[in-house]
């Protein structure tokens, strides 16, 4: 398609660092940064750009009417949903509609265009997310929507392809940073239909996946121990953290960064960002497992860290691609990889005395003192032993369990990865990984408190929410940077298929 019909999302990047979009985010003209990243353009951004730079100087000039004329704002995120329905079941299965988007048509905006339909998590989240798209896939799976799964799946291999990583979303501000490597999990969902040339583009993605998150392994050393999501250990091996290659304020969330950046050096600005926006591509943004000070967001330290869930689910993908690739030497080298991973991950995430598995702080080798659920991403995956998932269970049940599901750490801060909040890809993960040990009465009570959480919610408010206050059931979720979503694709994901299958979780 010409240029005059349409910007490549690599013209959008140029646009980001304008001083149009940089006056109307620090103008506060919006609540939410997000919007205008999210505009709708009605010319190519380089010549709006030069329009402004024209008239931004003049007597009387109006930024609000400048962008009037020239944009098309998103719908704001609505307060209430449009669906009713009579019952939380049947709501979602509405909602499948009513989040699905068909294959984009390239426009003057931020969307990096799909070519297949998909489905977006719901409010002021207009746009495919990666790690978000599985927990949501479940629901769709025991809904009988596995061709939109096949869908979903192909929509990431595609901008896979084209962007160099699985990006956080489809938007162009999303381009330096990923989100936890779920696809493999994706890949088992719809494994066995998919036909053979898709099966091996699916591999090929997997590994392409696996070499994102190991590059820079060779630059990294006892002296130098990281290099973009690569930590040498003392002992010489290898895991990953949480990355972002811009140390720049976010597009979407602008003035935010801007704020946090007040008073700081140009290095520590960087340093601050780059934080930041590693914690985003953790998905757990915010929370106080990246903070030195847990009530302190100006202590984030996301790049210092080496996350439990990131690198049991990179030990997962490198399990399997031993078992999916063609070439032996190629599948050794993948099992030989799990191996030295999991032997890491005891040795440096676990800690026997407690019986549980804590994020590690590499530049003062030692543990960080959170208490989060990314300790059972280890019993999801299969990772620990017998003994080391019956010790995690115990936590779990006396420390986490709330009325409403699991608590997310045990910090309560005003941070929405936090305590009193429990988010579902947490649920879904703790009662898959406790049922695969022998724990399904702790997962089916984990599994039956989550969906009374959300069908109660729903029937006294009438809509599906991405968070929910476990502790105290029926207040609204708070925390975080934005007012808590309706929708909500992995809510409704995770809840049916608890549903579907809860007696054999």
């Amino acid at each position: 398609m010409a240029r005059t019909t349409q910007s490549t999302w690599q013209d959008v990047l140029a646009f980001f660092e304008s001083r149009l979009f940089r006056d109307v985010q620090m103008a506060n003209l919006f609540p939410d940064s997000k919007t205008f990243a999210d505009a709708i353009a009605s010319a190519p951004f380089d010549v709006l750009c030069q329009r402004y730079e024209a008239q931004a100087d003049e007597p009387g000039f109006s930024l609000q009417a400048f962008v009037d004329e020239y944009f098309s704002l998103p719908a704001p995120a609505e307060a209430t949903s449009p669906v009713k329905a009579a019952s939380v079941d049947d709501y979602i299965r509405e909602m499948w509609d009513v989040l699905r988007r068909e294959p984009d048509v390239p426009q003057y905006d931020s969307l990096i265009p799909l070519q297949h339909p998909y489905l977006v998590p719901g409010g002021r989240f207009r746009e495919i997310y990666y790690w978000d798209s599985y927990f949501t896939a479940t629901g769709l799976i025991a809904d009988g929507h596995s061709d939109v799964v096949i869908s979903l799946f192909e929509n990431f291999l595609d901008i896979q392809a084209q962007v160099g990583c699985i990006p956080n979303g489809n938007r162009a501000y999303y381009h330096t940073r990923s989100q936890p490597p779920v696809l493999v999990l994706m890949f088992e969902l719809i494994r066995d239909q998919l036909t053979d040339a898709q099966r091996q583009r699916a591999i090929a993605g997997l590994k392409a996946e696996h070499a994102f998150w190991m590059d820079g392994a060779d630059s990294t050393s006892h002296q130098h121990p990281a290099a973009q999501r690569v930590v040498r250990l003392p002992d010489g091996s290898l895991l990953n953290r949480y990355y972002d290659t811009d140390p720049t304020p976010r597009p979407e969330s602008y003035r935010e960064d801007v704020h946090e950046m007040q008073g700081l050096s140009d290095e520590a600005a960087q340093q601050r960002l780059t934080d930041i926006r590693a914690a985003c591509e953790s998905g757990w943004d915010f929370s106080s497992r990246w903070l030195a000070d847990p009530q302190m967001l100006s202590s984030i330290r996301t790049t210092a860290l080496v996350p439990v869930d990131l690198n049991c689910l990179l030990y997962h993908l490198e399990v399997r691609l031993s078992e999916l690739s063609d070439d032996a030497r190629e599948r050794d080298r993948y099992h030989h990889a799990a191996q030295a991973r999991l032997r890491a991950i005891n040795h440096y995430l676990y800690d026997a005395k407690h019986g549980f598995y804590f994020d590690y702080h590499y530049p003062s080798a030692s543990q960080t003192p959170v208490w989060s659920l990314a300790a059972v991403v280890p019993l999801f995956t299969g990772l620990a032993d017998q003994q080391q998932a019956d010790a995690v269970a115990e936590h779990i049940e006396t420390k986490f369990l709330q009325p409403g599901g699991l608590v997310t750490t045990l910090n309560t801060t005003s941070q929405q990865w936090d305590s009193p909040n429990g988010w579902a890809p947490l649920q879904w993960f703790a009662a898959k990984g406790l049922s695969r040990y022998g724990q399904a009465s702790l997962a089916n009570t984990i599994a039956t408190r989550w969906v009374n959480q959300v069908n109660d919610y729903y029937t006294a408010h009438g809509v599906v929410l991405e968070k929910y206050n476990v502790c105290d059931r029926l207040a609204r979720a708070g925390g975080g940077e934005y007012e808590v979503q309706l929708g909500f694709g992995w809510t409704n994901g995770v809840y049916r298929a608890f549903r579907q299958g809860l007696a054999a979780v």
